[in-house]
Formats: structure tokens, C-alpha cells, sequence
């Protein structure tokens, strides 16, 4: 008995003495702590908007219960196919085709020696990420524009080819978005993929190089099995979002052009949209909702593949 309450007042005295130590850090970690209260988990009473037939005179949560009326509308028009077609379509183009430039950029910044022209390199490939999609929008029709865009004037027009009205015409746009998208996104990506990259010890670089294997085989046989945690990482982050849309760069780069809503209407367009006419949060909040739920089915069924096949690589 003596040696257990021994061990109790041992025990007690070093957890007083951790507190000791350790509160500095733990005042530190309020702010965070506050953050994530307020911006992730107060904002969950809102869902109940989605269940809600708003009534603003008698106040949202008092307004009575309307079940799964507010999801219809998602599933209502003759286009929902369309709908969730060009939006899982759309995501899953930009996940391939974003994560192989990205990686394949990062690998190609590795390899500049001079510091002034990485930096250089960095920073261009780096900066449309920066520019807003507004300013993107207007570029692309700089491009565009059926009588002074740069495409059919300086391009189309030299070689004979008759000018094409890029803005009515829904075939092009299938191959216009990824571009755009890959153009603007790559340079995040990129930096993410070259900071794996560069924490790679240069031992393994160095022993391959002794072992007479050439860049290409240690692209093949180090870089890449490296930086597959990184890969897998931001693969099942993009999944989780594969029934988002990127507002901007289908509502704005497209002009909001009616010719070409076969190709470039999305869950998150079309929802903007009908709000516009119908003006009924209550609809919007279940198309979020619905996004959330599948984004977070797909997450779970992604991961627990990934940990079937390489159970290290897993997220949990």
C-alpha cells in the first residue's frame, strides 16, 4: 500500500512539474484551439439550415422542419446528369493531370544548381496561383475573344484557319478548363512536391550515382518511391473535393456564357444560379451538405484502398 501511494504522489508531483513546463506552449496553442472552435465546429449548427423551410420573420432555427426537401431541387432538373457528370469529370482530369505536371516540374526545379535562377523559376511558376480568377477570366478572353483575341488574330488567322467563337462553342471547353486549371494550380502543387524533394537525402542520389544508374533511374527508383506519402497525401485530399467545383474558373472563365453550359455547368454554378432566381439558403445549404457527405465517403473508401494495397502510405 505504501508503494502505491508513493507511486500516486510521484506521479502527481511530475505531471505538476510538466504543467510547470510545458504551459508556455499550451497559452500558445489558444488562439488555434479558438480558431478551430469558431471556424469549424460552431459553423456545424448551421446543417440545420439544410433540413429548414426558412422563414426569416419567425427566425431561422425556429423554422419548421422541411426533411429532404431541400435536396430535390439538386435532382429536380432534366440537366442533373450533366450536372454531376462535368463536375466529378472535370475533378478527376484536374487530379491526374495537376499531380503528374506538378511532380514533374518539382523534379525539374531540382535539378537547377544556380539559386538566383530557382528562385526566378519559383517564383514564375508560382505566381498564377497568386493572380485572382477574375483577373484570370479576363486574360483567358484576352486569348479568346472572338474578333481581337490573341487565338484566332495571331494564331487561327496566319494560318488560314477561320476564326472560332470560343465563347458559343461547347466542344473546346472540355480541353480550355483543364488548361486553365493546370496553368493556375500546378504552381501550388509544385512547391509542395519540391519540398518533399528536397528532403530526400542526397545519400541515396550519391550511391546510385556510384552504381552507375543515370537521372532517369533515380527519378524512377528513389524520387518517386520518396515522395509517394506526399503523392498519396494530396491525391485523397483532392477526392475528398472531387464533388466541389471551383466557382471562379467555371462561372467566370466562361463568362457565365448560356451556349456552354453542357460543358462547364457544375453542382456549384448550378446552385449559384438557382439561388439567384429562388433566393432559398435553405437549398444551398443542402447542396453543401450533400458535397460534404459523398466528399467525405469518398475519403474513407479512398483511404481504406490505399491501406489494402500499401498500409504505410495510409492517412489513418
Amino acid at each position: 500500500m505504501d508503494h502505491s501511494i508513493k507511486t500516486k504522489q510521484i506521479t502527481k508531483k511530475k505531471s505538476k512539474k510538466s504543467i510547470r513546463y510545458y504551459w508556455p506552449f499550451l497559452v500558445m496553442c489558444i488562439p488555434g484551439l479558438a480558431y478551430l472552435l469558431i471556424n469549424n465546429f460552431l459553423p456545424l449548427a448551421g446543417l440545420t439550415i439544410a433540413f429548414r423551410d426558412i422563414d426569416y420573420s419567425i427566425g431561422i432555427f425556429n423554422s419548421p422542419w422541411a426533411g429532404f426537401k431541400n435536396f430535390e431541387f439538386l435532382f429536380a432538373t432534366d440537366s442533373a446528369w450533366i450536372i454531376f457528370r462535368n463536375t466529378v469529370a472535370y475533378n478527376a482530369i484536374f487530379i491526374v493531370v495537376n499531380t503528374v505536371a506538378a511532380v514533374t516540374v518539382a523534379i525539374l526545379l531540382n535539378e537547377v544548381r544556380k539559386k538566383v535562377m530557382l528562385r526566378i523559376y519559383q517564383s514564375l511558376v508560382l505566381l498564377p496561383y497568386l493572380i485572382s480568377m477574375v483577373v484570370v477570366a479576363y486574360i483567358v478572353y484576352a486569348a479568346l475573344a472572338a474578333d481581337t483575341g490573341f487565338v484566332n488574330q495571331s494564331i487561327l488567322k496566319p494560318l488560314g484557319i477561320k476564326p472560332i467563337n470560343w465563347y458559343i462553342e461547347p466542344q473546346y471547353w472540355p480541353i480550355i478548363l483543364p488548361l486553365v486549371n493546370l496553368w493556375k494550380q500546378v504552381g501550388f502543387l509544385c512547391v509542395i512536391y519540391f519540398a518533399s524533394i528536397i528532403g530526400i537525402s542526397s545519400d541515396y542520389f550519391e550511391a546510385a550515382i556510384l552504381d552507375g544508374a543515370g537521372k532517369w533511374k533515380q527519378i524512377i527508383h528513389i524520387t518517386l518511391p520518396l515522395i509517394r506519402p506526399t503523392i498519396i497525401t494530396m491525391f485523397l485530399l483532392a477526392v475528398g473535393r472531387i464533388f466541389y467545383a471551383d466557382f471562379g474558373l467555371f462561372y467566370q472563365v466562361p463568362m457565365d456564357s448560356g451556349m456552354i453550359y453542357s460543358t462547364t455547368n457544375v453542382i456549384d454554378t448550378y446552385v449559384y444560379r438557382a439561388l439567384i432566381k429562388i433566393g432559398d439558403i435553405g437549398m444551398a445549404s443542402a447542396a453543401g451538405f450533400f458535397q460534404s457527405v459523398l466528399g467525405f465517403i469518398l475519403v474513407m473508401s479512398t483511404n481504406l484502398l490505399v491501406r489494402r494495397v500499401d498500409s504505410e502510405n495510409a492517412l489513418f
